[in-house]
């Protein structure tokens, strides 16, 4: 298993918006669903800082996840920018795979 882990600062009044396009059932999660490598999208908001959210995004595998970013970078492109509005900043925490028993 494969996650990639993202920080996003909300700008004040974007909540909703925010959640529907990067939750289980927005445009990010919709477009991965494309990939039979994709698993799944989690959105959690911090209850201590309730404008900063992580996205997790779970694939099979490192590699599944690169080809599917470099086949399309255009889509991806556009549903980003899209967020872009919504967000004060936005972090890549790290990508991790997971540790066999």
């Amino acid at each position: 298993m494969f996650l990639v882990l993202w920080e996003y600062e909300v700008k004040p009044g974007c909540d909703e918006r925010f959640e529907k396009l990067y939750g289980p059932a927005g445009d990010w999660a919709l477009l991965f669903r494309a990939d039979p490598h994709y698993r799944e999208t989690r959105l959690l908001r911090d209850p201590f800082r309730p404008n900063v959210y992580l996205t997790l995004d779970f694939w099979t595998s490192r590699e599944s996840y690169a080809w599917f970013m470099a086949a399309h970078t255009a889509e991806y492109k556009t549903i980003d920018a899209a967020g872009e509005n919504l967000t004060v900043n936005e972090h890549r925490i790290g990508a991790y795979e997971m540790v066999d028993p």
